[in-house]
């Protein structure tokens, strides 16, 4: 069965929110280490160490911490005795 549509877009917002200040973070790292390089070179440099993250760190954490609200399930809010 594959993801409804508002599934995928909440994953797609979830990602982004997450994978943002990652990306930011590494260029301001590789700016000042790579100057007078071209924009591809600096891709080159930077895709491998994003990838890498997104797949050892970033989606780990958002199905753990986010994956009943991807899903489109709510919480339970039954008070237990």
């Amino acid at each position: 069965m594959q993801p409804s549509l508002a599934s995928r877009l909440r994953m797609a917002l979830v990602m982004s929110l997450a994978v943002y200040p990652i990306v930011t973070l590494y260029l301001y790292t590789l700016m000042p280490l790579t100057p007078g390089w071209e924009m591809w070179q600096r891709s080159l440099v930077l895709v491998p160490f994003m990838a890498t993250t997104i797949v050892m760190l970033i989606v780990p954490f958002i199905s753990r911490h986010f994956g009943a609200f991807i899903a489109g399930k709510r919480k339970s809010t039954a008070a237990t005795a």
